[in-house]
């Protein structure tokens, strides 16, 4: 079970101190979303943040690209010091491109993801699973911070943990968008073992600020039993 604070929602007037908090709080990765105004509405960020937040955190940097022709920025963001980047299938062209894009990321040492929006079959992503390290399951529409979770999201979520533990596949499966403690034991029951949480963490009113929020996120996931596929070999490469 990974915490992956998202930066969208950090205050970037004091960007190294809201890391070096979710840093010591626990955080696994660091999640960055890259938007360009184009695949989605929002503009958000380039290569430059990743460089920056690389100089500030030993954590993983897990980058999520929503733009158009992420191909083209693959290396770009990979000298920056990512470590892990996900493109989205609809950016692609479908399943053939996600398996292509899927090696070039690897081939620049990065572990590949492929995200999926809420409203693009889930089956489009299935096919992909066994060549590709984190499935990303959109539980919002990607390009704004503070969704509400969709209700849809958690029969989505089963449907991918159901592909990856029938194949015993090396893939994490990571949420995205309006996670937060009433929501995050809905999408690890369903399977995932990943989560992103912006607001919930960086913009918390919880006593404690961010540190007290990732605590209350790992509270609420006690309950859930780990999801079956999500240990062994992906354990070691997180």
């Amino acid at each position: 079970m990974r915490l992956c604070p998202s930066i969208l929602s950090a205050d970037f007037a004091r960007l190294g101190e809201e890391i070096a908090v979710v840093q010591r709080a626990g955080a696994d990765f660091l999640h960055v979303d890259v938007m360009d105004a184009q695949f989605v509405p929002n503009l958000t960020f380039g290569s430059i943040i990743v460089d920056a937040c690389r100089k500030l955190t030993s954590l993983p940097l897990d980058v999520h690209l929503m733009v158009v022709e992420p191909m083209r920025f693959l290396e770009g963001f990979a000298r920056s010091g990512a470590d892990h980047l996900t493109v989205h299938l609809e950016a692609v062209g479908g399943a053939d491109g996600a398996r292509a894009a899927a090696r070039a990321i690897r081939d620049r040492g990065l572990r590949a993801g492929i995200a999926i929006k809420p409203g693009t079959p889930i089956e489009r992503i299935l096919p992909v699973i066994p060549e590709i390290d984190i499935a990303l399951v959109m539980t919002v529409e990607p390009g704004a911070g503070g969704q509400a979770f969709l209700p849809e999201s958690p029969e989505r979520i089963a449907r991918v943990r159901a592909a990856i533990d029938e194949g015993e596949h090396d893939c994490l499966l990571e949420v995205d968008g309006g996670i937060g403690p009433a929501t995050i034991a809905r999408a690890a029951s369903a399977g995932a073992d990943t989560f992103v949480a912006g607001n919930s963490v960086f913009r918390s009113s919880e006593p404690g600020g961010a540190a007290a929020a990732l605590k209350a996120l790992r509270e609420a996931l006690k309950p859930v039993k780990a999801p079956g596929g999500a240990g062994g070999t992906q354990a070691r490469r997180a």
